[in-house]
């Protein structure tokens, strides 16, 4: 089965949330629920870190990554 992609995650985490909000699961699934919720959240913020790492990368005119704080303006 093919991993969700971070949109699919995102949506899925915050329709566990609505659901757990609500109150009126029982406590098996609420329980079942709130570990999935936890994997979804660990692995969307896996994703924006790993983003966020490659946004602030940039190719130098010899071809090497640097940070972009690093380049001279």
């Amino acid at each position: 089965m093919a991993q969700a992609t971070f949109e699919e995650s995102l949506q899925e985490l915050e329709q566990i949330v609505t659901r757990l909000e609500k109150g009126d699961v029982p406590l098996e699934e609420a329980l079942e629920a709130f570990q999935k919720g936890m994997a979804l959240s660990k692995q969307c913020q896996e994703t924006l870190t790993s983003a966020e790492e490659t946004l602030t990368k940039m190719m130098q005119d010899n071809g090497q990554e640097a940070d972009f704080e690093e380049r001279d303006a």
